[in-house]
């Protein structure tokens, strides 16, 4: 049996009322979004890493450093609705929603929960 595939989901909007512009922020001298980027590409398991947001300056950034993003509506109560929006028209049974404000992310950590799911594929999440 084939294992099944993973995509990662990055969700990172523009408009927190906490703290506008959150996903740009500087760490290091580097964007949060981009730290988050880099992190979750340490894994082995993802076909691939997405960010989804609702604002061009952070896709814009995305690009200048590689990252594939996807347009997302600005009407998202929650990032988990703003991945399943951009999750939409993907093929792939695992769907790994990687937090945008953890910078620290390693990727032995999303594969992780991506190999719970492939061994048990009847679990709902991991």
């Amino acid at each position: 049996m084939a294992a099944m595939t993973a995509v990662g989901i990055i969700p990172a909007r523009w408009r927190a009322s906490r703290f506008p512009g959150k996903p740009l922020a500087g760490i290091a001298g580097m964007p949060m979004i981009r730290r988050v980027y880099v992190g979750a590409c340490g894994e082995s398991r993802l076909r691939a890493v997405y960010v989804a947001t609702d604002d061009q300056r952070i896709a814009d950034a995305c690009a200048e450093f590689g990252a594939a993003a996807v347009m997302t509506s600005p009407d998202h109560p929650t990032g988990t609705d703003r991945l399943a929006e951009a999750a939409r028209d993907l093929r792939d049974e695992i769907v790994v929603n990687i937090q945008g404000d953890e910078p620290l992310i390693e990727g032995f950590v999303i594969d992780a929960a991506v190999a719970a799911l492939q061994e048990a594929p009847e679990a709902p999440m991991s």
